[in-house]
């Protein structure tokens, strides 16, 4: 009996190698077959992104006890081979741009062989699981057109009595048509982000060089700025929502824009001034430009954190700038929301509202996308031929 159960135990030891030798050369064959990711670093094979939409991740860390990789909020533990590197092959991955992170024994670190990118509060490694070249092509890098530049600029804040960056976008046409001034979108990120992000993670340039050389949108100016929300809201104690990020607003009007218009060549003018933002930049954008509408004419919030009390009326809202319905509509020239299929930030209700309430508005629903990069990168690309069209 008892050499009858060590052969059983045997076999199934057996079996079981055998099994794991099949997955691990299968695990081989998919990494083969799978592309590596476009933001790895130079030489470096991993992460791969495979036919299926799923990213394989490796890491040597020999001396290491536990890795696992946390990618859109699920947790993968790691294997370890004999030469200490750690792999392991996610689940399918929708479609669009991911932060991710290693925990190694605990510790949450970025991937080395990955670029890194200022996200969820703190600097994160990206992969993108890359759409079909056809849905992609409006804000991937088109050789066969003209290109506008994203200019890194520093100033000096007389509210905040420091130095602060920005970045600008100005159009291909910017350098040789000298004498002509443009308009200007003021383009926000979202909490936890800052403002490299819509030039990094959101490809704006791509976007903009697309729009204007296909004729979709009238060459402007982008200024992204630092919104005051890069870390994660609770983060400092004792803030209120209604505290976080609000500090803002006098740096945008007394001091962004100040320094755009005596740096760049752009008109000064209301109707030639927009605004737009994701997430929390989107409840920044309304903040801003509701209480100040004889500064801006063009309005969107992607993914829009816009708060109302339950039950209240949206003509109560932003101190009663949607009550006059004929007022504000000769006001605003494009007012737009949009948001993700898969996410709830409704700006769908509040789109249906400012509609029963007489306000013209443009609502758009990315389909099959959540609170993500992809969404926003369709919203601009819907919003930019509603601007300055006057």
């Amino acid at each position: 009996m008892k050499q009858h159960l060590v052969k059983r135990q045997m076999v199934w030891a057996c079996a079981l190698l055998a099994a794991m030798t099949w997955q691990n050369g299968m695990s081989e064959v998919y990494a083969q077959e799978a592309q590596s990711s476009m933001y790895n670093i130079p030489m470096a094979e991993y992460p791969k992104v495979d036919a299926q939409g799923r990213a394989i991740f490796q890491l040597k860390a020999p001396e290491a006890q536990s890795v696992v990789a946390d990618i859109c909020g699920k947790k993968y533990p790691m294997q370890k081979n004999a030469e200490g590197v750690w792999t392991v092959t996610t689940d399918p991955l929708v479609v669009g741009f991911h932060y991710y992170f290693f925990l190694v024994d605990g510790v949450q670190v970025t991937d080395p062989a990955s670029d890194c990118f200022y996200g969820c509060g703190r600097m994160s490694s990206g992969i993108e699981i890359p759409e079909k070249p056809e849905d992609a092509a409006y804000y991937t890098y088109n050789k066969d057109i003209a290109h506008g530049q994203v200019r890194e600029c520093q100033y000096y804040s007389s509210v905040e009595g420091k130095v602060r960056r920005c970045y600008v976008y100005t159009p291909a046409e910017y350098e040789t048509a000298t004498d002509k001034k443009y308009p200007v979108l003021y383009l926000q990120h979202g909490m936890g982000e800052d403002e490299r992000g819509w030039h990094q993670q959101g490809h704006m340039a791509n976007i903009m060089d697309g729009q204007i050389a296909s004729g979709k949108c009238k060459p402007m100016i982008v200024v992204m700025d630092n919104g005051n929300c890069s870390y994660i809201h609770g983060a400092r104690r004792g803030e209120s929502r209604d505290a976080f990020g609000a500090s803002f607003t006098d740096v945008l009007l007394k001091d962004i824009i100040p320094y755009v218009e005596k740096t760049f060549r752009v008109k000064t003018d209301r109707d030639s001034r927009a605004m737009a933002g994701l997430s929390w930049g989107g409840h920044q954008t309304f903040q801003v430009t509701l209480h100040n509408l004889d500064k801006f004419s063009h309005i969107g919030a992607f993914s829009g954190a816009i708060f109302l009390r339950p039950g209240q009326d949206i003509k109560e809202a932003y101190d009663g700038v949607f009550a006059d319905a004929d007022k504000f509509n000769s006001q605003v020239h494009a007012l737009f929301l949009g948001q993700g299929t898969e996410e709830g930030m409704g700006s769908d209700r509040l789109s249906k509202m400012l509609t029963e309430a007489g306000i013209k508005n443009t609502y758009y629903a990315s389909p099959g996308t959540h609170h993500e990069w992809l969404t926003w990168r369709r919203c601009l690309n819907q919003f930019l031929p509603l601007l300055f069209n006057e």
